[in-house]
């Protein structure tokens, strides 16, 4: 069943609620900052950063407490301002195998909203100018755009606006195939007065 897109974005309240960079990128052993903004109204909520191409099984690596405290994990950082509603990410001390999907995002009853981000790393020694440099280590640099906080469980969607009217109009398919119990063909075949007569003979009989 095909949903026209302005029904999804409508069933989503948290569609673009949160934005940040389609990519960013840091050499290694060094660090890079990712900013995503994020609709005030999210102002108080927990803000968190995960790692993981798949959204159901990314790694929460570090998240706010709702406060606009900067909180600091292994190598990594996250700080809320709430003035300005953006979060702020620091990773450092940068490696090889720290390129991956990440995604910042944002806590709240029922499903998550959150931004896909690439990371990448370049080798260690590869040249880059100071103005790439700054570039890489800010959200200035978002290659192929913004992400934004559409990315919210596709396999929900799915469910909701595609699965699960798929199964009930298979259901009423078969419901109505199969029909209400009728009564047997030869019984509306015989005449009225077959009714009558056999009635009149039960009601005589001694």
């Amino acid at each position: 069943m095909w949903v026209p897109p302005a029904l999804l974005l409508l069933s989503l309240p948290g569609c673009f609620s949160i934005q940040g960079p389609a990519s960013v990128r840091g050499p290694e052993k060094g660090s890079l900052t990712v900013q995503c903004r994020y609709d005030p109204k999210w102002k108080d909520f927990v803000k968190w950063w995960c790692r993981g191409a798949k959204w159901d099984l990314c790694n929460i690596l570090i998240q706010t407490t709702g406060s606009e405290q900067n909180e600091m994990g292994d190598r990594v950082s996250i700080m809320d301002n709430q003035r300005d509603h953006f979060i702020t990410v620091t990773m450092k001390e940068l490696r090889r195998d720290d390129q991956d999907i990440y995604w910042c995002g944002i806590q709240r009853f029922g499903t998550d909203l959150g931004a896909q981000i690439k990371v990448i790393i370049d080798p260690e020694g590869t040249f880059m100018t100071s103005s790439e440099n700054l570039l890489s280590r800010t959200t200035a640099n978002s290659h192929g755009g913004l992400s934004s906080g559409c990315n919210v469980r596709t396999h929900y969607v799915l469910l909701v606006f595609v699965k699960v009217p798929v199964l009930l109009i298979l259901v009423g398919a078969i419901l109505w195939l199969k029909g209400p119990p009728g009564v047997p063909e030869e019984q509306w075949e015989q005449p009225v007065y077959m009714h009558l007569s056999s009635d009149l003979t039960t009601v005589t009989a001694p």
